[in-house]
């Protein structure tokens, strides 16, 4: 008897391990593209043409319109792509956009202004939000939703921000 009990211990520590941890395996189709739909606030990633999952966003506080200058608070429009995965990022995970491309930093320089940059998909800060669009131009998620989107796509992927 004594011997079960140490095993169910030992398997209700193994089974526990895995919980709480923000990295989660994915094993399904390959995203092959992520749309964001800025008008409906969604969030979906495809596999060819076919949606894998969708989900609820915020965006910058200003989302009507692409963003053109640091600080404007709208989130980019366009066709990006994910340049890489941060694990330490300051909310949760990010994902981030490839935000200025060659265009947008002409634009920014012919008004003598930065177009900013560091737009990312991440996760919600630790305190509560009071509004949708609260972003300074990324594209947030929950935490436990940003753990599954940071699983399933890969650097590279394309992403097109839609008015």
């Amino acid at each position: 008897m004594r011997f079960f009990g140490w095993l169910a211990i030992l398997v209700a520590v193994i089974g526990l391990s895995g919980c709480g941890s923000k990295f989660k395996r994915y094993n399904g189709p390959e995203v092959t593209q992520i749309q964001v739909h800025k008008a409906d606030r969604k969030l979906y990633l495809f596999h060819n043409d076919k949606v894998l999952k969708s989900y609820d966003i915020g965006l910058g506080f200003q989302p009507v319109g692409h963003k053109q200058f640091e600080g404007d608070g709208k989130t980019p429009e366009g066709q990006y792509f994910i340049s890489y995965k941060n694990p330490n990022s300051d909310y949760h995970l990010s994902l981030k956009i490839s935000y200025p491309n060659e265009a947008d930093v002409a634009f920014a320089q012919s008004q003598d202004k930065s177009p900013g940059g560091d737009i990312v998909i991440h996760g919600g800060p630790t305190s509560r939000v009071s509004k949708r669009d609260w972003t300074w131009g990324c594209v947030a998620v929950t935490d436990r939703e940003m753990e599954v989107i940071y699983s399933m796509v890969k650097p590279g992927t394309p992403i097109y921000i839609l008015p």
